[in-house]
């Protein structure tokens, strides 16, 4: 038992190294980057400085695979180093018996990521949207979906425009049964328009079988209101916006995935990316745990023994590799080409099963 528990503390304190080392490295990376992008916009340093903190989480959630692997090798290569490897077998502890206590410290890891630290990124990555949408271009978009049906709202210099759908296409570039409400700044809402259906063009929506009431004291709504064919209401709104806000998994927590899955559904849209993504992330810590086997398959040979370098470099490609076919099958999941179950838990299991079998015939043939 305190074996195992050296043995974890070892490998934890070289991945919390490792990961502080990244968190570094990406920052000032990312910082530079930020200040070129936004140098023409005249933003100050203290904004760019919070969008790139805003924008760290995301960066590094995604590198949390080679983070693993790295801390993995750099582990068995500094216990191989030092012989303490060799002084765990002769005690009588097989190689493999050595690794329950990484093991356990990478699956813990992954369960905290996923319950932890993605619902931070999902908020770290929408509020870094919202702040370079601003920064861009001056305005602000935000799209919603509940049971209400789809909600979006869209602004310019002048005021902000509040659209709801009961139902739209899958890229929500066509609203059904739809409503937009109009304010302005520091006079309120000032008209109100209700449509069969909206449909974004270039830089507009375009409205079809179309009643407005205009609004504000001392007016008359039913009154005054008035019955058109079709209506065109300025939009900063694009299809690659509204498929970036809604589209992207990534931007929701995990806790509310299956809630936002369900709406999705009930508001016309497909979910299939989102039930994709939401298995994947349970099954991440399966996938870290297989990547602790492969770094230690190839670096738990004596230091002496081993070729150092093709050893590493043998286990980063397999890393990668296993790391790029649970993308490709998260392609195919997506595609609906396989099943969202088979597409998240086949790679993690597969990878899992492949490197402990290796592992097996390195250490006992």
């Amino acid at each position: 038992m305190i074996l195992h528990l050296y043995f974890a503390r070892r490998f934890l304190m070289t991945f919390l190294g490792i990961f502080a080392g990244f968190a570094a490295f990406v920052f000032i990376l990312d910082l530079v980057e930020q200040i070129r992008r936004f140098d023409d916009e005249g933003v100050a340093f203290g904004p760019i400085v919070q969008l790139t903190l805003l924008n760290l989480p995301g960066s590094l959630y995604e590198m949390l695979p080679l983070i693993m692997i790295l801390s993995s090798i750099a582990l068995f290569l500094a216990l191989s180093r030092s012989s303490e490897l060799v002084i765990a077998r002769a005690a009588g502890r097989s190689g493999i018996v050595s690794l329950i206590g990484p093991m356990l410290v990478a699956l813990t890891v992954g369960g905290v990521a996923v319950a932890a630290m993605n619902p931070i990124v999902a908020a770290t990555s929408q509020r870094y949207s919202e702040l370079k949408e601003l920064y861009e271009d001056g305005r602000r978009s935000v799209i919603s979906i509940g049971s209400g049906g789809l909600w979006l709202r869209q602004g310019d210099e002048t005021g902000q425009t509040v659209i709801r759908a009961s139902r739209a296409n899958a890229d929500a570039t066509l609203l059904y049964d739809v409503s937009f409400l109009e304010y302005r700044a520091e006079i309120g809402p000032v008209r109100r328009l209700l449509a069969r259906e909206a449909e974004l063009v270039e830089g507009a929506w375009t409205l079809r079988d179309v009643k407005t009431w205009p609004l504000g004291p001392g007016v008359n709504a039913e009154a005054n209101a008035q019955l058109y064919d079709t209506i065109d209401i300025p939009s900063s709104l694009t299809p690659e916006r509204i498929r970036d806000r809604f589209g992207q998994p990534s931007a929701i927590s995990i806790w509310n995935l299956p809630r936002f899955i369900s709406d999705l559904e009930q508001a016309g849209f497909s979910a299939r990316r989102h039930a994709v993504w939401f298995q994947m992330e349970l099954a991440r810590p399966i996938f870290l745990v297989s990547l602790i086997l492969v770094g230690a398959a190839f670096t738990m040979e004596h230091a002496r023994i081993a070729r150092t370098g093709v050893a590493v470099l043998s286990a980063v490609l397999i890393g990668f590799g296993l790391f790029y076919i649970r993308n490709f099958a998260q392609i195919l999941g997506e595609s609906g080409q396989l099943a969202p179950l088979v597409a998240a838990w086949v790679p993690p299991a597969a990878s899992l099963l492949l490197a402990l079998g290796f592992l097996l015939q390195r250490e006992d043939g």
